[in-house]
């Protein structure tokens, strides 16, 4: 109390000022209508500023929140698709009274860090080990391929980008089904090669270039880019160019590609590594 005393005293011309300022803007809005008038319109612009600042604060956090639900929807439709499936027919084996078990889960994550201008390229993700991720699983979009996961922290991963020297994804020709490989030619983001298509195969500018499911990481289908051009190259093999369908400079969410069956899978391909070819002659 003794404190508050000691202020009244210390600064009661400035309160006294203060509250005859108060009381004379009072009298003048109330009894002259002009500046009254003035005074409301300026109080309602600030008053409008400050809601409208507000208000796009929490429009920005609504639109985060609406954009990972949207992609967790995405992930359960991805997951109902034929292409997440492992078909097969009932008239040989039946499991679970069933045709189909499922093959790929889809972990819907956020990027976070991205680079398109560099020879390498490399993009992190919000998810790690704690969400299921793991080393060569493999990454997609809303519009295809993005690329394959090289390392993996408790809670974010790295991706080496499509847009990378050392990415070979298997691809086919999808009018068809003739297999190649899609290599980046570290030009430009939109655009990468399609390798390795025999040049007997006829082909239109324009044609769509997809996944193989001849590899544990991706499933049959996913998009991956359309022949922009294309010329017959020295040898069997066209010289293919293909615009990407991802855009990779504004890639925003992606989701994981979990193959349930990439153990069983490797298992195989680790075994026939290891077959010795038999002696030429017998």
């Amino acid at each position: 109390m003794r404190n508050f005393v000691k202020f009244l005293i210390r600064y009661h011309y400035t309160l006294l000022f203060l509250v005859l300022l108060t009381v004379s803007i009072g009298v003048v809005v109330q009894f002259n209508h002009h500046p009254g008038a003035a005074f409301f319109r300026h109080l309602t612009a600030v008053s409008g500023s400050v809601e409208k600042t507000a208000s796009s604060f929490t429009g920005y956090f609504d639109l985060i929140s609406e954009n990972r639900r949207l992609a967790d929807q995405n992930a359960r439709f991805l997951v109902q698709q034929n292409l997440s499936k492992l078909h097969r027919d009932s008239s040989v084996v039946s499991i679970a009274d069933t045709n189909t078990l499922q093959r790929y889960t889809y972990l819907p994550a956020k990027v976070v860090g991205n680079s398109v201008n560099r020879r390498n390229n490399f993009i992190m993700i919000d998810k790690g080990a704690l969400d299921g991720v793991e080393k060569d699983m493999g990454v997609i979009g809303p519009d295809g391929v993005v690329g394959i996961v090289v390392s993996v922290a408790p809670h974010f991963s790295s991706v080496m980008s499509l847009l990378h020297e050392a990415a070979l994804i298997s691809a086919k020709h999808k009018p068809t089904n003739q297999l190649g490989s899609v290599v980046w030619n570290g030009t430009s983001y939109k655009r990468a090669s399609l390798i390795n298509l025999p040049v007997h195969v006829p082909l239109k500018i324009g044609d769509s270039v997809i996944t193989s499911g001849f590899s544990v990481i991706f499933p049959e289908g996913i998009p991956i880019g359309r022949i922009r051009q294309f010329k017959p190259d020295q040898g069997d093999y066209y010289s293919i160019s293909i615009d990407l369908f991802t855009d990779f400079n504004a890639l925003s969410w992606v989701y994981v590609v979990k193959n349930l069956f990439a153990a069983e899978q490797q298992g195989l391909i680790d075994e026939q590594n290891k077959i010795v070819q038999p002696p030429t002659g017998r």
